[in-house]
């Protein structure tokens, strides 16, 4: 098996380090003989390029490909068809995996291969997130690092014919989310079936929340507002309108959460910030979900009226 690793990039590269580190690391035997990582930077303006090119010997397995800013979806896009493996596995940035990771996936394609008779699958390895920069393996697995989307990017490998034949992502995501979950829903009408591998494990790095972030958490929220609408229209279900929080309930359920919105960004940056200096930052984060998520879910039902969505 020849596996290419395909990873979009946009100004990741303290974390980005470590991700491809943990890549040249890996430990091979059967199925796998040979890998590549296929690095597509998406315009970076950091000095992601500049490194990457003055240390290419240090990482011998990995292809740089670089284009103007255009979003994850045409990242991944352009890395597929740059690779020359026929397995797609597909990882963010900013994750760090174990070193075993390419032989888990493989060894569970080739289980499930064998046991269907046809390449219909593929495997969904396990995230584990954590703020911890210096030895990101050492975060142990948390409740809340269960994830139930049926096909997500951060680590997932897949037959490359039966992506290409799916028609692989949509470039009309060019913001924030739903791009990977919206080419899922094609993989699922098609029967493609999820296969869970968490022994193939990475370490999803974000920093610890700080105060500062919160106008770039608006932002996101707000954008993923619009390109779940995007979704919609080309999945108008039901299944789809609760996946991206389209209904009434969702609505009615985070006004109710943060009493009308008197629980938002700005009154409650007085707990955040008692909670940060406590060393609680994951709480104040799950804390700051109540009013994000009234905020993303209010941004998608003003979109819909501006788009006539009903």
């Amino acid at each position: 098996m020849f596996i290419s690793v395909v990873i979009p990039t946009y100004n990741r590269l303290p974390i980005l380090r470590q991700c491809l580190q943990a890549l040249e690391a890996q430990n091979l035997q059967d199925p796998v003989q040979r890998y590549e990582v296929v690095l597509v930077d998406d315009g970076s303006t950091d000095d992601s390029v500049r490194w990457l090119d003055s240390h290419a010997t240090a990482f011998p397995h990995v292809r740089l490909i670089r284009q103007d800013h255009g979003g994850p979806a045409l990242g991944r896009n352009r890395g597929v068809e740059e690779a020359r493996g026929d397995v797609i596995i597909f990882i963010d940035s900013d994750l760090v995996v174990t070193p075993d990771f390419l032989v888990c996936h493989a060894q569970a394609l080739e289980r499930s291969w064998a046991s269907s008779g046809n390449r219909l699958c593929f495997t969904y390895g396990a995230v584990i997130n954590t703020a911890n920069f210096e030895f990101p393996t050492s975060e142990p697995h948390k409740l809340r690092d269960l994830s139930w989307a049926y096909f997500a990017t951060g680590n997932v490998a897949i037959d490359r014919k039966l992506l290409e034949d799916t028609g692989l992502f949509d470039p009309a995501f060019r913001l924030y989310g739903w791009e990977d979950l919206e080419l899922g829903e094609r993989l699922r009408l098609q029967g493609v079936k999820l296969v869970r591998c968490p022994e193939a494990v990475g370490y999803h790095w974000h920093p610890a929340l700080s105060l500062d972030q919160i106008p770039d958490l608006a932002r996101v929220e707000r954008e993923r507002a619009r390109m779940g609408l995007v979704f919609f229209r080309k999945h108008p279900t039901r299944r789809v309108r609760f996946i991206i929080q389209f209904t009434w309930l969702h609505r009615l359920l985070w006004e109710l959460l943060t009493l009308g919105g008197l629980l938002n960004e700005r009154s409650l940056r007085p707990l955040l910030a008692r909670l940060i200096r406590q060393g609680k930052p994951g709480l104040a984060m799950e804390l700051l979900r109540l009013p994000l998520n009234r905020l993303g879910v209010r941004e998608l039902f003003a979109e819909a009226r501006r788009q006539g969505l009903r």
